[in-house]
């Protein structure tokens, strides 16, 4: 049999990281693969050819994008009138939504036969409904990381969404307690290990760290014995330490990803910026007090777009507020510290959340297959379609 083409276009890392699963898993079926688009190193090490360098695409932030943008445009062309010219048996974009769907509508207008699909749904259930619709004449198909994600689509007349579950569901056990010293330590309220995680850009720094460090002394005051981890990204690590420094509290900063995993592991409570670290922390099984805030203008523009119940992805999954969460005036050191220490003994709190963490794994998890092998078999289930046509 002829080694079946697919065409990957992955804007950044984390979709680096999908598409190398999507490789691997179609590697454990013995199906021969060729695969080539844009990519990164751990794409190019699972088989892709890449038809220039991740990082010429690979831009946030408006400023950044303006400079780079006849680069931009020109890679578009180029991905797009490589791969037509290649003719793939099937296209697949992958997050970076401002490139894929540039690169998707032109390699639909150049060539309407290749069957296009989506890795990562966008949060139109959340914002900007309108860009469901939008897709549906360049993509066929989008593999839905979220259980409610295809019906969202479905409703919003966007493209088929297919429900394949979280990466997170194939990395859990990196976050779950692996001996006795580790499930000992995730248990003993006197000597419990605290995550804080405010954000990952500079400006949820400005805005959640201030109130995240105050409510941390105020624990400590509480509990003494309390001991506070801090996982940071490298770029963000200079100046999360002076923060935390200046602030005069006994707080462990760690930049390294094994040092974050250990410390999930162990970890008996968390006081988390939303956003997906929310799921990592609810399916690691580690009860979280939530937390969000940006500028006073950023909060009215938000609050007039965003059409969901919650802001936390637990909650949304489940349908109830099993993370409490405090946003804008909302979070403050007076109402984060009680939530957060009562958390630390084994209050009905701690309980409900537990509890509720365990449907949202089965939730997540669907049926028994990985989340790569389901977008294997639905990569090659639109692939036959395509040939018996």
């Amino acid at each position: 049999m002829a080694p079946l083409r697919i065409a990957i276009v992955a804007g950044e890392a984390s979709g680096d990281e999908l598409g190398a699963s999507l490789l691997r898993a179609l590697a454990s079926r013995d199906v021969p693969v060729e695969a080539r688009g844009v990519g990164g190193p751990v794409l190019k090490a699972a088989g892709l050819e890449s038809l220039f360098d991740q990082s010429d695409i690979a831009v946030m932030g408006f400023g950044p994008v303006i400079r780079r943008l006849p680069l931009l445009m020109r890679r578009i062309r180029e991905t797009a009138d490589g791969l037509v010219a290649w003719q793939p048996d099937l296209v697949l974009t992958i997050d970076a939504p401002d490139f894929c769907k540039r690169v998707a509508r032109r390699i639909r207008a150049a060539a309407p036969g290749i069957p296009t699909v989506h890795w990562v749904c966008p949060s139109v259930w959340a914002w900007r409904p309108g860009r469901a619709p939008a897709m549906k004449p360049y993509i066929d198909d989008i593999l839905c990381l979220l259980p409610f994600e295809p019906d969202a689509l479905a409703r919003l007349g966007g493209p088929r969404g297919h429900f394949v579950g979280h990466p997170l569901i194939e990395t859990l056990a990196e976050y779950r307690p692996r001996d006795a010293a580790e499930t000992a330590r995730r248990n003993d309220a006197g000597r419990a290990l605290a995550l804080l995680l405010p954000g990952s850009r500079h400006a949820e720094l400005h805005h959640l760290l201030p109130v995240f460090l105050e409510t941390v002394r105020e624990s400590l005051r509480q509990r003494p014995g309390l001991h506070w981890v801090l996982p940071t990204l490298k770029r963000l690590e200079p100046d999360v330490r002076s923060r935390v420094e200046a602030a005069n509290l006994p707080i462990e900063v760690v930049a390294d990803e094994g040092a974050k995993r250990a410390a999930f592991r162990q970890a008996r409570l968390a006081l988390a910026a939303s956003g997906t670290v929310t799921l990592e922390l609810a399916l690691a099984g580690i009860p979280t007090v939530a937390a969000y805030c940006v500028a006073p203008w950023e909060a009215f523009i938000a609050r007039r777009l965003i059409k969901v119940p919650s802001v936390i992805l637990p909650n949304l999954i489940l349908e109830e507020r099993a993370v409490p969460e405090f946003l804008q005036e909302a979070a403050v050191m007076d109402r984060l510290a009680p939530a957060v220490l009562d958390l630390l003994d084994d209050s009905p709190a701690r309980k409900a959340q537990i509890e509720a963490f365990t449907r949202l794994e089965a939730r997540m998890r669907g049926d028994a297959s990985s989340p790569s092998e389901k977008a294997a078999r639905l990569v090659l289930d639109v692939i036959a379609k395509r040939r018996e046509t």
